[in-house]
């Protein structure tokens, strides 16, 4: 038989303590709980205790050497779980935490190698969420918690998405509305001479340099090299991939809305990811844009959201413009080439 899912609303500015209290006994009992951040939304469970971060890997059908990212409530909490916060690492959380940024440091024993993917390095974000961070002190202050989706699907920015793909799978979902950023924090390694982005996101690079200085991309980044062993969270396995093959369309834009209309009007059941800028010069297919060039927020916010809404629509094959903006670009672009196993079709060759 299986599971009965409670939804929960969350209101932040009068939070049901009771509701709270009932979703940390959960977590301190083993189980999950998928719960808001500013982000996207996690499915959670206690980090410290190997056989709850087990069941996130059941629930999502996860790899398990795919590390997971503890999630804390305030600074003193990271003292016991990494081995030492260097000083750049105290910079970085002054400037950015509560925040989309994870840090990536060497572990203590008592973080388990289930949370961590079997590595001895540990991923630590602060989230800003008002309830995120309220579950975690009810929660016993740790919580591991990846995205709240089933592996491979597209992140969810709500909490219908997650009941869409955990209904019957977990005890409870916090539903505290649409996030804010919609994309995943941005990961930074710690434990290298200099930092190293991972993963990006909101944070960019070149925020991370005006705190630290010297930093850099993870040159392995673009790469899908399936012999690479992940050291954080999606660097390894595809990810956020809806049921149609996604494919990413570069080039002159001119040339990139002429081929995207010629694919439509060849493949009826096609769907087209576009701006506010172009979505009138779309002649076929299911179109639908995901925001304006001008406000890189508004595409980050609305991508997930819309390849979900490409599964409800049952499209054959999906094609997007390229989003190569410069500050949240990067972030969007990374996820877009994730969700379409890295397949490009630059027009401007042609």
């Amino acid at each position: 038989m299986a599971m009965q899912t409670e939804l929960i609303k969350i209101e932040r500015e009068h939070m049901s303590l009771s509701a709270m209290k009932r979703a940390g006994k959960i977590l301190r009992a083993g189980g999950l709980v998928a719960f808001p951040t500013e982000t996207v939304y996690g499915l959670g469970a206690d980090a410290l205790n190997e056989e709850a971060a087990q069941k996130i890997y059941a629930a999502k059908g996860r790899p398990s050497d795919n590390p997971l990212i503890v999630h804390i409530a305030d600074m003193e909490a990271l003292d016991r779980i990494v081995e030492q916060a260097p000083e750049t690492a105290k910079a970085l959380a002054r400037a950015f935490w509560p925040g989309p940024l994870t840090m990536i440091f060497h572990k203590k024993e008592c973080v388990p190698m289930g949370t961590t993917g079997g590595l001895s390095t540990v991923a630590v974000r602060m989230p800003s969420d008002e309830i995120a961070r309220e579950l975690i002190r009810q929660g016993g202050g740790y919580i591991a918690a990846p995205s709240a989706n089933v592996s491979g699907r597209p992140s969810p920015t709500t909490a219908q998405h997650v009941y869409e793909d955990m209904n019957g799978r977990i005890p409870m979902i916090l539903d505290g509305g649409p996030v804010q950023i919609g994309l995943e924090s941005t990961i930074v390694d710690l434990t290298e001479e200099h930092p190293v982005i991972l993963r990006p996101g909101y944070i960019t690079l070149d925020m991370i340099r005006s705190v630290t200085g010297e930093a850099e991309m993870d040159k392995g980044l673009i790469a899908d090299d399936s012999s690479v062993h992940p050291k954080a969270p999606g660097m390894k396995y595809r990810h956020y991939a809806p049921k149609a093959d996604l494919q990413i369309v570069e080039g002159p834009m001119e040339q990139v809305v002429s081929y995207i209309n010629r694919q439509c009007a060849v493949f009826g059941k096609a769907g087209v990811i576009c701006t506010e800028e172009t979505r009138g010069r779309y002649l076929n297919g299911d179109v639908k844009c995901i925001g304006s060039r001008k406000d890189e927020r508004s595409i980050a916010s609305h991508l997930f959201a819309i390849l979900r809404e490409f599964d409800e629509d049952q499209v054959e094959r999906i094609y997007s413009e390229s989003f190569d903006t410069p500050g949240l670009g990067q972030a969007i672009m990374n996820r877009l080439l994730k969700a379409a196993g890295h397949q490009k079709i630059d027009v401007s060759v042609r």
